[in-house]
């Protein structure tokens, strides 16, 4: 009783979950009319008309494109910098380590709409304003991911890095040699948050990029929002686009991403 209890708990929970996207594929592959008609849950036809539009009427290809160089961009700086600075925390002492730790993860509580305007004027001051560049670098590091990096490295043995400074391997060698190899579980709970924090990114690529042949696709969606109508297959088609990278992504990574996130000693 207590298994077929937790299987219609389960069951029930998934079918909540995954109804949403259930109904944005069906909106995605439905006429304008069976949108506007009732019955569009059920499936009845199938038509690629509203991914053709997409891509007929707007560079879509060059916005996916976008996102995926700003995206790709991002994660490499982020975790590098990322693990640097968490193993840096974690191994290697040095004064006012708590202190500007401490700093670091206080930032965490500073809401990202509180620092925009200091932020903007930032990238506008290092004529980076209008680029790729002014939404790649001020992501270029978090403090959750220094934080989670940190966490991680705490686990690995002292000793094992003190019988490595024996043998003469320098820190730059330790940390590739030794620490990057374990440290694969953690790399992959980076690459996916900081993939998917950059890729549905609105704000602030709205904010920076002026040219619409470098928005990213998050922002191109609302080229399909109209001031009096809404085209919703063609939204439909645009947000399923979006979210089959993250859905692959996430299948990849998902054993070492579960291994990830209980090592750095959050629940």
């Amino acid at each position: 009783m207590r298994t077929a209890a937790r299987v219609a708990i389960c069951t029930i929970i998934t079918v909540i979950m995954v109804f949403p996207l259930y109904a944005m594929v069906r909106m995605a592959f439905s006429t304008r009319s069976e949108l506007f008609a009732g019955d569009i849950l059920i499936p009845d036809s199938w038509t690629l008309a509203n991914f053709q539009n997409l891509f007929e009427k707007y560079p879509m290809g060059t916005w996916v494109m976008n996102s995926v160089a700003v995206s790709l961009v991002t994660v490499v700086l982020s975790v590098t910098i990322n693990l640097l600075a968490g193993y840096a925390f974690a191994k290697i002492p040095f004064r006012g380590r708590s202190i500007l730790f401490i700093l670091v993860l206080s930032t965490l509580m500073i809401p990202a709409q509180a620092i925009m305007i200091p932020q903007f004027r930032i990238v506008s001051e290092l004529g980076i304003y209008g680029t790729f560049w002014g939404v790649i670098l001020p992501s270029a590091a978090t403090a959750l991911g220094i934080f989670l990096a940190r966490q991680f490295f705490l686990s690995i043995p002292d000793e094992l890095l003190e019988a490595a400074r024996l043998d003469g391997a320098g820190q730059l060698r330790i940390f590739f040699s030794i620490v990057l190899p374990l440290a694969r579980p953690l790399i992959a709970v980076m690459v996916l948050l900081a993939f998917m924090n950059t890729w549905n990114d609105f704000l602030w690529p709205l904010i920076v990029l002026k040219d619409p042949e470098l928005y990213t696709l998050p922002v191109s969606l609302r080229f399909l929002q109209g001031e009096f109508s809404n085209d919703y297959g063609g939204l439909m088609a645009a947000g399923l686009i979006s979210c089959v990278p993250l859905v692959v992504l996430f299948l990849l990574l998902q054993k070492w991403f579960v291994q990830g996130i209980a090592r750095t000693g959050i629940r």
